[in-house]
């Protein structure tokens, strides 16, 4: 019988395939699983019988940044190719950490071991996402064009990761953009102009306009009344007239004073 000072420990950090670095979890009845930091993912789980019920592939490449095939993986913040980045987005292929003074756990942990995954933007995401802190909200219902296609709004917000050009149609009189970085909201007030045309051209597009810096689309954001779906036509001696007025407020006063029902605000 093996002493129990000889015994392994229930939380071991130990390598894995290719030197990556996992954490082994053990319970005293047999059961284990191994989670590795590259990806958080989870590659293994034993019952107490010791028998594997997660399938990872015999040619699974434990090497990033290619992601581990299977196991348990994270999708974050997408599915698939739903989304912006890329397919099943970020998390599966960046390396965790552990967290030296983690919080209680809510239950008793006296004869199990626990893995708690909390994902947390690093400074290398922040510069990868630069306009993670702006966002124009309240635009989910409304159409918009893309390309000459028409389309509608499915996402919650309007956030910033890749390139952004769309006419959106028949929009409120009053839009808002958010800066939560700088706490301060961008009111436009317009009168006239229905349309409303949201811009950014991202890195890609940037590099390829010779009048455009570079790394200037991390310091700018298009959001500008417009008549575009329906023409502005006069016959003679007719007369139009449009407006559109900008102001730049605290984000706590904007969400106090202004009509929620008409401007797009967030929390």
């Amino acid at each position: 019988m093996t002493s129990s000072t000889s015994e392994k420990p229930l939380v071991e950090l130990t390598k894995g395939v290719n030197g990556l670095e996992k954490v082994v979890l053990r319970e005293v009845r047999g059961s284990s699983a191994e989670v590795y930091l590259y990806g958080g993912q989870v590659t293994s789980w034993k019952n107490d019988h010791r028998e594997e019920l997660l399938f990872v592939s015999s040619k699974a490449i434990f090497k990033p940044p290619k992601a581990i095939r299977g196991g348990i993986p994270i999708c974050f913040p997408q599915f698939a190719n739903r989304g912006s980045l890329e397919s099943h987005g970020f998390a599966r292929n960046r390396f965790w950490s552990i967290d030296k003074d983690p919080p209680p756990f809510p239950a008793a942990t006296s004869s199990r071991a626990f893995v708690d995954l909390i994902l947390k933007p690093s400074e290398e995401d922040l510069k990868i996402w630069p306009h993670s802190e702006v966002r124009v909200e309240g635009l989910e219902t409304l159409d918009y064009l893309e390309n000459k296609e028409r389309f509608t709004e499915q996402g919650d917000a309007i956030t910033f990761e890749s390139e952004v050009d769309k006419i959106y149609l028949s929009t409120p009189t009053k839009i808002a953009i958010l800066d939560h970085e700088k706490k301060r909201t961008f009111v436009i007030r317009k009168d006239g102009l229905p349309d409303a045309v949201v811009w950014n051209p991202w890195d890609k597009k940037a590099k390829s306009m010779t009048d455009f810096g570079d790394e200037e689309y991390k310091h700018m954001l298009c959001v500008e009344a417009a008549a575009v779906e329906k023409s502005v036509t006069l016959k003679p001696g007719e007369e139009w007239r449009g407006r559109q007025e900008l102001s730049a407020v605290p984000s706590s006063y904007c969400s106090g004073q202004l009509d929620p029902k008409k401007v797009l605000l967030g929390s």
